[in-house]
């Protein structure tokens, strides 16, 4: 007989899987054929991404390839244990890699896939991820990867939206399914439909180890502050997500009446 606490896990590991599968279909992120690299930093989210799209790859279609990049970056003092990944990512049946990078002059704007404010590239999480994300686009580049996973889930989505408004204003965010302009490489986002708080609340039923040493700007960067902002407006109303969501597929225009 099955204890409540696995009763627990196989119900909320079929409610992400459900959306899982729903992103993918809904967005187009997987076609047969595909090679898939993922980013797998090592917290809850790619560790799920993993496990979903390992699970996903051993259905007979549409079949794909998947390997996972863990990139470790020196100057950085945020630490995972490699042994973990190892066998986390062998028992998903999912190929590890693990690239080392340092962090060398700042980036050219110009170099970069999108327009960006010259400010950030002196910011110590910007120089971090855009080397973390050179790594994984010239590993994917070498495998012969067409599309890169992100384990991005919905509040990050929403985090990012509400970033873009207050900062940049700009009404914009991360999609599920991006095609980038400099090199024929697709981003996805798999995790797109599933909420923060699944997450944490899976990790916890599975056993996913944390982060042996977590970042030292972790609390102190505007995406944290932002965390919190949104974390208040789903006070105002549990429901808020949703319609923030959906309003990026159903943007109306308001017209003033003729005079």
């Amino acid at each position: 007989m099955k204890s409540p606490e696995q009763i627990e896990t196989e119900r909320v590991r079929a409610r992400l899987t459900k959306k899982f599968h729903k992103a993918c279909a809904d967005y187009g992120l997987i076609a047969d054929g595909d090679r898939i690299l993922i980013g797998l930093s090592g917290g809850k989210d790619s560790l799920a991404l993993v496990e979903l799209l390992g699970r996903r790859s051993q259905i007979y279609k549409p079949r794909f390839e998947v390997t996972a990049l863990h990139v470790r970056v020196k100057e950085r003092a945020y630490q995972t244990d490699l042994s973990y990944l190892e066998s986390f990512c062998a028992e998903a049946k999912v190929p590890l890699l693990v690239r080392d990078v340092e962090i060398g002059e700042k980036p050219e704007i110009s170099n970069l896939q999108s327009p960006i404010s010259n400010t950030r590239s002196v910011n110590p999480c910007f120089l971090c991820s855009w080397y973390r994300r050179k790594a994984l686009f010239n590993v994917a580049q070498e495998l012969g990867c067409n599309k890169i996973a992100f384990g991005h889930h919905r509040d990050d989505i929403m985090e990012t939206l509400l970033m873009n408004l207050i900062y940049q204003g700009a009404f914009a965010t991360m999609p599920p399914l991006l095609q980038l302009d400099k090199m024929p490489l697709q981003i996805i986002r798999p995790l797109c439909l599933i909420d923060e708080a699944e997450l944490v609340h899976y990790a916890a039923l599975s056993g996913y180890e944390k982060q042996t040493k977590l970042c030292p700007f972790e609390h102190v960067s505007s995406r944290e502050k932002v965390k919190g902002l949104l974390a208040q407006i789903k006070e105002l109303n549990p429901e808020a997500v949703d319609s923030m969501y959906g309003a990026m597929t159903n943007i109306k225009t308001e017209y003033l009446p003729k005079l």
